[in-house]
């Protein structure tokens, strides 16, 4: 018999609204009322893609447009591989939804403490991104 023990998908959002990120009060556990990137577990069948706009509508009732991958992130010994988006808004009116007990934009330069391990590489892949637009424009 083959037994796989293979991690869990899930996506995490970096959704900017020029020099602001959307994040989410955690109304769940892991990491319960901390801020948080919109992010959730892939459903089976499901494109990542797919997944982080669900993700990110579930948690702030706002619209999205994936706009590029940041990245995949995973450590050894943990359950759970990451893959990153960036993203804009395309619609919606931002509120919290069930998972979250809150939800706004943060100006980049006053985020609040991330709490996940991978959070700060990911911001940083999505710092050079925006860096390498603003280059080439």
């Amino acid at each position: 018999m083959v037994v796989y023990f293979d991690p869990k998908l899930a996506a995490v959002v970096l959704v900017s609204d020029g020099d602001n990120l959307l994040f989410v009060r955690r109304a769940i556990e892991p990491m319960l009322g901390r801020w948080s990137f919109p992010s959730g577990y892939v459903d089976r069948g499901e494109a990542v893609e797919h997944a982080a706009v669900r993700e990110v509508r579930e948690e702030t009732n706002l619209d999205v447009e994936t706009t590029g991958l940041l990245g995949v992130y995973s450590s050894n010994g943990s359950p759970v591989a990451l893959v990153a988006y960036a993203a804009r808004v395309t619609g919606g009116v931002l509120r919290a939804g069930d998972e979250a007990q809150d939800a706004r934009f943060f100006p980049v330069d006053t985020l609040p403490e991330l709490p996940f391990p991978h959070d700060d590489q990911i911001l940083n892949d999505w710092r050079e991104k925006k860096l390498l637009e603003n280059q080439q424009t």
